[in-house]
């Protein structure tokens, strides 16, 4: 979605912030750009926004150079949420939210609409709140209006330049909570500066770490945690939490690797005999490739069991959701947990099946890794 090519930035009193920066943003994620003060990551966002022009290099939205389009036309299909809120106080909630609407020419009904829908998303009521100006909110109703506007004109971009760095740490917990519940639905390419290494690891899907204009280490919250590039990154990081993943497994060391498998030109006698002598009740569905292809249940089969000429391809599901090996255990326990499913496939980038987490071998590993752990649930 987001594509910088070998981007340079020399002010005009020969300071440069940013030297050959190449950032892939992916569309419908969240790339935090992290750093200390004067590292280059908001003079970024401002280039992606063209409040500013890079001196070398090239920025695409989408395939398109972003030079190309007119920057006002860009600003309103952009999405901007900034630290100190940036509300009109003049102009009601309702208003503020449906400003670049208005820019838009969008009919009167239809902004109110928009306005009632996003206020509802946030969970502020809009009988309530629509007519309210911003000083009769507080800090963190504020900045939850500053996040909806940037939402009002359903950009698929969205820019967030330390949007919460100046609630108290109970609102600001609250609305980075806010925000990863909302980019499950709204699914928006979003931009987030941030200097708070406990807010990246939170809310990122990848993480691009500078230094001195240029990037030092971008990779998933995983891999940064895991994979410090330098010492650099290690002491921005912090030992402590460097310490806390460390003694996290990742799925490689727990996953059952010698899954109960089965083609899916097999007939349903067969899958049905595997079944019973491995005594499971689902079967995961491989190619002559190793490839992932889907599951069946022994419900799926009882239920088609008296049609000969079906297979097993012809009754299986997709999985909607996998993992790969390097994900740690504890985000995979809680992935499971909130899709309340016993057991997720895990493969490799090739869409290839290396093994399967389930809860008895999250149980398996807690019981050899902590016996103490075994006991008390014996006892």
């Amino acid at each position: 979605m987001i594509k910088l090519e070998g981007i340079n930035k020399t002010f005009d009193d020969g300071y440069e912030a940013l030297k050959d920066i190449n950032l892939h943003c992916n569309s419908g994620e969240i790339t935090v750009l992290i750093g200390p003060s004067g590292c280059g990551k908001t003079t970024t966002m401002k280039l992606i926004n063209r409040l500013i022009n890079q001196s070398e290099g090239k920025i695409y939205f989408d395939g398109e150079d972003i030079s190309d389009i007119n920057p006002v036309e860009l600003r309103r299909s952009v999405g901007y949420v900034i630290q100190h809120v940036g509300l009109f106080p003049h102009m009601t909630i309702e208003k503020n939210i449906g400003v670049v609407p208005k820019l838009l020419k969008w009919e009167d009904d239809r902004i109110k609409t928009r306005v009632n829908e996003l206020l509802n998303m946030v969970g502020l009521d809009p009988e309530t709140y629509r007519q309210r100006y911003p000083s009769e909110l507080s800090g963190g109703q504020q900045q939850r209006i500053g996040v909806i506007r940037a939402l009002a004109a359903e950009p698929p971009i969205i820019l967030m330049d330390e949007p919460f760095s100046a609630l108290d740490p109970i609102s600001r917990e609250q609305l980075q909570d806010e925000l990863v519940r909302l980019q499950k639905n709204i699914q928006k390419t979003i931009v987030f500066v941030t200097h708070d290494m406990d807010e990246a690891l939170k809310i990122a899907d990848q993480i691009v770490l500078m230094k001195d204009g240029v990037i030092v280490q971008q990779g998933t919250p995983e891999e940064i945690l895991r994979y410090p590039a330098n010492d650099f990154v290690e002491d921005f990081i912090g030992q402590k939490r460097l310490k806390q993943v460390q003694d996290i497994p990742t799925v490689g060391e727990v996953m059952n690797e010698k899954p109960v498998t089965i083609s899916p030109t097999r007939g349903l006698a067969e899958a049905m005999k595997v079944m019973e002598n491995k005594r499971v009740d689902t079967l995961i569905v491989v190619d002559n490739d190793n490839q992932l292809t889907g599951y069946i249940t022994v419900y799926d089969v009882t239920q088609a069991f008296d049609n000969v000429d079906q297979h097993v391809k012809d009754i299986m599901h997709t999985f909607q959701h996998t993992i790969n090996a390097d994900m740690l255990l504890s985000n995979a326990i809680r992935m499971m947990n909130n899709l309340q499913t016993p057991y997720l496939p895990v493969v490799k980038d090739d869409g290839s099946l290396v093994g399967v987490l389930t809860r008895g071998s999250i149980v398996g590993y807690i019981g050899t890794a902590y016996p103490s752990v075994k006991e008390a649930v014996v006892n």
